[in-house]
C-alpha cells in the first residue's frame, strides 16, 4: 500500500495500537514513484500462497532459520550452499542473486516439487532461499526441512528488505539487476546490470509490459524501441485488436464478432516455455 511520509508515523502508531499488529513487520519499497497503489484492496485467502500441499504431517509453522542481508552475503559466498530463488520464471529473468537456482516454473505450486527435486540428494547441505517478500519462503523452507533437509535458511524480509539493507549498510548487493513486484511499478531496480532480452528483438532489456490488448494482457519483455513499433502489443494481430475502435473490441470479447482475430489469451500457456521465440518471429496467432 502506498501511505504519504507526513502520515507514516501515525500509520504505524494507530496500526500497533491494535495489539494483532504489535510488531508487524514493513518491507519498504527502494525505487517508488508514488503509485505502486492506486487502492486498498483486502481478500481474505484459506493460504496466503496457494501450495497444493496435502501431508497432514506437514507443518507450515517449522520454518527455516532466518538470515540478514549481511548473513545472506556470507552464506552465498560460501561455494558449498546452495541457493533457491522461490519465484515464478518471469520474476528470475529480471534479476536474481549470484549462482542461484531458478525453477522453470508459473507459479509457487509447480515449483515446490521441482525444487525438492533439484536438490534431491543434497539433503546435508546448506541450503539459503529468498523470495521477493519473505512470504513464499516461510512455506518453502519449512516444506523442505519436512523433506529431511538439515540446514535450510532464508533471507528475512525478501529481496525488498535486503535492498534496503544493503543500502543503509553500504554492503554489496548480490542480487543482481530488478526486483519483479505485483504492483503498478511492475519492477524495481536493485542494480544496473540487465540479465534479460527484449522478447521481440533480443536486444538487453529487463521492462515488463502487459500487452494493451485488453483481452490479452500477456506479460511479456518489450524494449522502447519494439513498444514504438508494436504500440505496446505482444503480436501483430494484438496490435490489430487494440488500435480498433473501443466498442469492436467489446463486441470481440463477447464473441459477437464474426472471424475476428482470435486473441493471444487463449495460448497464454502453450506459449510460455519459448515466448521470446515467438514474439521475436513476429508470428500470426493463426498460424497457432
Amino acid at each position: 500500500m502506498n501511505v504519504p511520509k507526513a502520515n507514516w508515523d501515525l500509520f504505524v502508531t494507530q496500526l500497533y495500537s491494535d495489539n494483532r499488529f504489535t510488531n508487524l513487520p514493513f518491507k519498504i519499497a527502494v525505487d517508488d514513484d508514488g503509485k505502486s497503489f492506486y487502492k486498498l484492496v483486502i481478500k481474505v485467502k484459506e493460504k496466503v500462497v496457494a501450495d497444493g500441499i496435502t501431508d497432514p504431517e506437514f507443518d507450515a509453522s517449522n520454518t527455516g532459520t532466518y538470515l540478514n542481508a549481511e548473513g545472506f552475503n556470507k552464506a552465498i559466498e560460501d561455494p558449498n550452499t546452495i541457493v533457491v530463488d522461490m519465484r515464478n520464471h518471469y520474476e528470475s529473468e529480471v534479476g536474481r542473486f549470484d549462482n542461484a537456482f531458478c525453477p522453470d516454473a508459473d507459479t509457487f505450486r509447480e515449483e515446490l516439487p521441482l525444487v525438492v527435486d533439484h536438490l534431491k540428494g543434497q539433503e546435508d547441505k546448506k541450503v539459503i532461499m529468498y523470495c521477493t517478500g519473505g512470504i513464499r519462503c516461510e512455506k518453502a523452507s519449512a516444506y523442505l526441512k519436512h523433506k529431511g533437509f538439515k540446514d535450510v535458511n532464508h533471507l528475512q524480509g525478501g529481496i525488498i528488505q535486503y535492498a534496503k539493507e544493503i543500502k543503509e549498510q553500504g554492503l554489496e548487493s548480490k542480487f543482481r539487476g530488478v526486483n519483479f513486484v505485483f504492483d503498478e511499478r511492475i519492477g524495481e531496480r536493485i542494480t544496473e546490470d540487465v540479465l534479460s532480452n527484449c522478447h521481440q528483438c533480443s536486444e538487453p532489456c529487463d521492462t515488463h509490459v502487459n500487452c494493451k490488448n485488453d483481452d490479452c494482457h500477456l506479460l511479456f519483455i518489450q524494449c522502447e524501441k519494439c513498444a514504438i513499433n508494436m504500440e505496446g502489443c505482444c503480436t501483430p494481430k494484438c496490435k490489430e485488436i487494440a488500435a480498433l475502435p473501443i466498442e469492436m473490441q467489446r463486441e470481440l470479447r463477447k464473441g459477437k464478432m464474426k472471424n475476428g482475430p482470435e486473441c493471444l489469451s487463449v495460448y497464454k500457456s502453450r506459449l510460455r516455455p519459448n515466448l521470446a521465440e515467438i514474439l521475436k518471429n513476429d508470428l500470426s496467432l493463426n498460424k497457432f
